[in-house]
C-alpha cells in the first residue's frame, strides 16, 4: 500500500534531506526550496514494491526515512538482493539518467517515506549544474564497485565467509552493531538457504560472537568474525 502526501510530513523533510545529501548540499537554500517545491512525498508500507524491473524510469527517489532493498528475481523464482539503501540516500538514478527502463525491483524493507522528483524537473538541474553530474557519476561508480565485489564474493568466497562479510557490512551501518533483519531476508542477500543461515548463526551465538533476537542480529565480536574472512 502507498499514498502520496503533501511535502513536509516526513520525519526528515525534503529540504533537510537536500541540505545534507552530498549531491545537493552545495546548491544553496534557494535551490533546495525550489527542488522541494517539485518533490512529492510518498509513504509506503513494508513489503510494498516501489517499482519493478522494466518499469519506465521517470523519477528519482530519496529516502526521508526507512530502508529499501534493491532486488531481482531469477528464472527459478528466487530473489537476489543487490543492496539495502537507507534514510538520507537516493535511488533510481540509472533509469533517470538514460531514460531507459528500471534495471531492478525496489521493495520497501521497512515502512518508508520517500521524496520523488520527476525526471523532467531533475535533468534541467544537471544541465545547469555540471558539478552535480560528476557527483552522480561518483555515486554510480561506488555502487558499481559494490556490485562487482558482491559478484567476486559469490565466485570466490565460501558460504560462511559471505555471511560474515554481509553481517559486518550491515552492522557498520546499524546503531550499536544491531541489524534489524530477518533470516529470510539475510538468506536472499547472501545467497544461501535460511536453514544454512540459521545453523551458522546458532554456532556464532553459542560462541557469543553475535546475539540473536526476533528480526535482530547484534554483532558482539566483529574481530572474531573478520578473522574467518581473512583465513578464507
Amino acid at each position: 500500500m502507498s499514498r502520496t502526501d503533501p511535502p513536509g510530513t516526513a520525519t526528515s523533510g525534503p529540504t533537510a534531506l537536500l541540505a545534507n545529501h552530498f549531491l545537493f548540499r552545495d546548491l544553496g537554500a534557494e535551490m533546495h526550496e525550489r527542488l522541494s517545491s517539485y518533490a512529492k512525498l510518498k509513504t509506503v508500507e513494508r513489503g510494498t514494491t516501489i517499482f519493478s524491473k522494466g518499469d519506465p524510469g521517470t523519477s528519482l527517489f530519496a529516502i526521508c526515512n526507512g530502508t529499501v532493498q534493491v532486488t531481482t528475481l531469477s528464472t527459478s523464482g528466487k530473489n537476489a538482493v543487490f543492496n539495502l539503501i537507507r534514510e538520507g540516500e537516493i535511488f533510481g538514478e540509472i533509469a533517470l539518467l538514460d531514460g531507459g527502463p528500471r534495471t531492478a525491483d525496489v521493495v520497501a524493507f521497512t515502512d518508508c517515506t520517500l521524496m520523488v522528483i520527476d525526471r523532467r524537473d531533475f535533468l534541467p538541474l544537471l544541465r545547469s549544474h555540471p558539478e552535480m553530474t560528476i557527483k552522480l557519476l561518483e555515486l554510480l561508480c561506488s555502487r558499481l564497485r559494490k556490485t562487482t565485489e558482491q559478484v567476486e564474493d559469490l565466485l570466490f568466497l565460501d558460504l560462511r565467509s559471505r555471511l560474515v562479510k554481509t553481517l559486518l557490512r550491515l552492522s557498520q551501518m546499524a546503531p550499536n552493531g544491531e541489524i534489524a533483519i530477518s533470516q529470510d531476508d539475510l538468506s536472499q542477500i547472501v545467497g544461501m538457504s535460511r536453514e544454512m543461515i540459521n545453523k551458522q548463526l546458532q554456532v556464532w551465538a553459542k560462541d557469543q560472537w553475535i546475539s540473536l533476537g526476533r528480526r535482530r542480529i547484534a554483532v558482539l565480536q566483529p574481530d572474531a568474525l573478520a578473522r574467518i574472512v581473512a583465513e578464507d
